[in-house]
């Protein structure tokens, strides 16, 4: 899911808290996913609690912050590179790209590349179903002599 994900990579950059959070996020998508800042907490909880952020300091308004741990970050780069599958309603996939794109030190391009790679791989293996269906028993091969 991208929420959780696109939270981490804004949390790698440093620590945040949650109203910071949903900023960034929003700045950094247009606003095309609206979240709530219970969503952010909740969110903030499942990550602390499968030890991917910690809570940090606390600044004169009472404002926790958390932090990104190492399980953290190596999920975000998990991220970075795993292409975005297409199911659900909203399109994780334009939130991955506007969020790439707004990181400092992340390579959007290779996100992009990421994603048509498995593009390809998945028309391919369309190509080959139909071809299949449509009586031939594999692949085509080449005649031999």
């Amino acid at each position: 899911m991208s929420v959780r994900q696109s939270l981490l990579a804004i949390l790698d950059q440093g620590p945040c808290y949650g109203y910071q959070l949903r900023a960034e996020f929003d700045r950094r998508t247009g606003t095309t996913w609206p979240l709530n800042v219970g969503q952010i907490y909740n969110t903030l909880e499942r990550l602390e609690r499968d030890g991917l952020v910690v809570k940090d300091d606390v600044d004169e308004q009472g404002h926790v912050y958390w932090r990104i741990t190492d399980a953290g970050r190596a999920e975000v780069r998990a991220w970075w590179a795993a292409p975005v599958g297409r199911a659900g309603a909203r399109d994780e996939l334009a939130i991955k790209l506007a969020i790439a794109a707004t990181l400092p030190g992340v390579d959007a391009v290779a996100v992009v590349r990421a994603q048509e790679s498995a593009s390809r791989a998945g028309l391919d293996e369309l190509r080959a179903r139909r071809h299949f269906a449509d009586g031939s028993q594999g692949p085509e091969t080449p005649e031999g002599p």
